[in-house]
């Protein structure tokens, strides 16, 4: 049995499954026991530790500022706010940004906007969101009633009205789920949560032209596969300027592992979002602002992004090889960037094979629907810890099949 520190606290709610297992520090893409023991995370905190452990420019822009002001809330301006948002706006497609804490307030936001666009416009009737199966947008009631998962929603009354559902990568059932109340159509460009699954550029492209033609707001939730992952800023900069949102959510990465997030739209899907409308105590604070802007600017050196793609086709390229030695226990990888996984084969769960490359191997990955194996190592990964990895990989697949 683990030691009192290991074992669940009887004064934190139960609503996750935790491995008896914590960590003291850590550095680059590993973390560190009390007793010193190492472990190479290819899980990022779930896709949120961009830039791996204790980066040394995160760690100064954070002393730094706490030791001058952390809070003042939105009442007054905020000049690393302002710094960050001109730097993701210069960058994107996006006009205007509005920071929060999460991604489900991200998504949250974007609802809002959504609707509140179509409301400005004389139509209020249009408050409807068409949704893709298999997602995962959040925790919140809006959030989970729009993923449409039986066990998330289970207990919790009646879902939240205004949520359709279709197929995901389906243009036909997209396009035939369209009605007079429909306001837009949300999309994660790569799912997470529901098994890495990345949704076709020409499906992306289709609903670009789809949402023109309807006049409908297309949005992305980019909160996991964002901030750099697949060796752009956003996923769908991939499809070249053809399947650009209107408003799109933003989190996990953008602050390193500090809590920050956003939405961000183009001048006109935001022109419902007016003073009074929406708001936010933390978000955006001087404290999470000067790290995002630290965070944005590392992503943006030259030949960073370049390099993480350079390093993700190291990662694809050896999961083919280890799902071509083991086709008994991997059926097959998929993903894009630094964002894969391996669907198990049964009998095999995902699960227990997480479980063996922590324990056996001191290697830290998620599990993800479809019996896949989430991969997501900080974007700051080296090609020896992805051989490394890919060892582990190998070796769990030989002993689960001896």
């Amino acid at each position: 049995m683990p030691d009192g520190t290991l074992s669940p606290s009887p004064h934190i709610a139960p609503t996750y499954g935790r491995a008896p297992l914590a960590f003291e520090r850590g550095e680059g893409c590993w973390l560190y026991t009390a007793e010193g023991e190492g472990y190479l995370d290819f899980a990022s905190g779930i896709a949120v530790n961009a830039l791996g452990h204790a980066h040394p420019v995160l760690v100064e822009a954070l002393r730094d500022q706490a030791g001058k002001l952390w809070h003042t809330s939105n009442l007054y301006e905020i000049p690393h706010q302002r710094e960050l948002a001109e730097k993701l706006v210069a960058h994107s497609f996006a006009d205007l940004v509005f920071f929060c804490n999460s991604g489900a307030e991200a998504l949250e936001g974007c609802f809002k906007a959504a609707r509140r666009y179509h409301h400005v416009h004389g139509n209020p009737q249009k408050y409807r969101i068409i949704c893709a199966s298999n997602s995962f947008h959040g925790r919140t009631l809006a959030t989970i009633a729009a993923a449409n998962n039986p066990k998330h929603l289970d207990g919790f009354g009646p879902a939240v009205d205004g949520f359709d559902h279709v197929a995901f990568n389906n243009l036909n059932e997209t396009r035939a789920a369209i009605t007079e109340e429909t306001a837009a159509i949300l999309v994660e460009p790569i799912q997470g949560e529901g098994g890495i699954n990345p949704a076709d550029l020409d499906y992306l492209r289709a609903l670009r032209l789809v949402c023109d033609e309807f006049g409908l707001l297309l949005i992305y939730d980019e909160v996991q596969c964002g901030m750099g992952r697949t060796g752009r800023l956003f996923a769908h900069e991939w499809a070249d300027g053809e399947a650009d949102p209107d408003l799109i959510a933003v989190a996990k990465g953008i602050g390193g592992g500090f809590p920050l997030g956003c939405f961000m739209g183009t001048g006109a899907a935001m022109e419902g979002i007016s003073a009074g409308t929406h708001g936010t105590t933390y978000g955006g604070n001087p404290l999470a602002s000067r790290v995002g802007c630290a965070v944005v600017d590392l992503l943006l050196e030259p030949g960073f992004l370049d390099g993480v793609y350079a390093r993700s086709m190291r990662l694809w390229d050896g999961l083919g090889g280890v799902v071509a030695a083991h086709p008994s226990v991997y059926e097959l990888h998929r993903g894009a960037g630094l964002m894969q996984g391996l669907k198990v084969a049964e009998p095999h769960a995902a699960g227990d094979l997480v479980a063996r490359l922590r324990d056996d191997h001191r290697l830290l990955t998620v599990p993800a629907g479809q019996n896949v194996i989430r991969i997501l190592p900080p974007l700051v990964v080296s090609d020896a810890e992805i051989d490394q990895a890919l060892a582990a990989f190998s070796d769990v697949a030989a002993a689960v099949s001896a």
